[in-house]
């Protein structure tokens, strides 16, 4: 990696130094340090590892590495689902069919363990989701506008609500050349200042309400709480608004072949430029887990309303 790539990569980026596949280094301070870098996390920054901070074998690597996607341009992960032990958006040979899913879950149980001794604080309240692999080249991809990592976005689930959690991705580049390229945008309470009547904080009660009256009715929807509501038209709406995606400034970001990163993706505006081949384990992250809870996306929109939104 060039100086330069170097030093777009430090200004957002935190360098993990004392913490590798071998655990916390010997002269660190474990739990301090745990909980410096949950703060930073909090405040927006991306912890970043040079190489991966949990084992992945030779013969785990190789496999990923050589899978063609051969679903629809619209399917772009293959996802496990760990509470199920299910996979999807995978079609090959029942032998293949039961590799990738012995993949995954070997990769989803690895990142889960790193996670909870690196972010002791969160440990026993992590709610592990999906884990999925992305096997297509991002750059270039012709999708609808909601559905494009391209564009600056926060992340928020339409079938998942968190309720004021916290979203925490850890996200593994596995190519063995090529860099996977994000952009990433500023504050996020400037964006709930700028967007917080736009996206509906007003209307969530409302939603809150017609949720309740679709459930008791018999269709069995996701209780979706205000704030998942504002969260996911918040959404839609950075995606939507060409004026901003025009003049945010964005930062570049570069991650180098097998490195790692985490970041909670609910409180960074970020895009995905380019990249082949990452794998990727979600977390959720209750608010009353959070070592700085007023830096979180619910705490700054309740602020911005003035009244619960959870």
């Amino acid at each position: 990696m060039s100086a330069l790539a170097h030093s777009v990569l430090r200004l957002d980026c935190i360098d993990v130094c004392d913490y590798s596949a071998r655990g916390w280094n010997p002269a660190t301070s474990a739990r301090a340090r745990a909980l410096e870098y949950c703060r930073y996390l909090e405040e927006g920054k991306i912890l970043f590892f040079r190489r991966p901070p949990f084992s992945l074998p030779t013969d785990d690597y190789t496999f990923l590495i050589r899978q063609q996607h051969a679903g629809s341009m619209l399917r772009k992960n293959i996802s496990y689902r760990p509470a199920a032990d299910r996979l999807r958006g995978y079609h090959a040979s029942s032998a293949d069919q039961q590799r990738m899913q012995q993949v995954l879950g070997s990769c989803s149980a690895e990142i889960t363990s790193f996670v909870s001794r690196f972010l002791m604080p969160y440990a026993d309240r992590l709610c592990r989701g999906y884990a999925s692999f992305r096997p297509v080249e991002e750059q270039g991809r012709n999708l609808p506008r909601h559905k494009r990592n391209d564009l600056l976005h926060i992340d928020a689930f339409p079938s998942r609500p968190t309720r004021g959690g916290r979203i925490l991705r850890v996200f593994t580049n596995l190519h063995p050349f090529r860099k996977r390229v994000w952009d990433v945008g500023g504050p996020f309470r400037e964006l709930a200042e700028r967007y917080a009547e736009k996206s509906g904080t007003r209307l969530g009660g409302l939603l809150t309400k017609l949720v309740g009256w679709l459930r008791a009715a018999g269709l069995p929807l996701a209780e979706r709480s205000p704030y998942d509501s504002v969260m996911l038209r918040l959404h839609h709406q950075l995606k939507e608004d060409r004026a901003y995606q025009a003049q945010a400034n964005p930062r570049r970001v570069e991650f180098p072949p097998m490195s790692t990163w985490l970041v909670f993706t609910d409180g960074l505006p970020h895009a995905v430029l380019s990249g082949q081949f990452a794998i990727e384990q979600t977390f959720v992250v209750p608010i009353e887990a959070l070592v700085s809870p007023q830096h979180s996306p619910l705490r700054i929109l309740e602020g911005v309303a003035r009244r619960p939104l959870a």
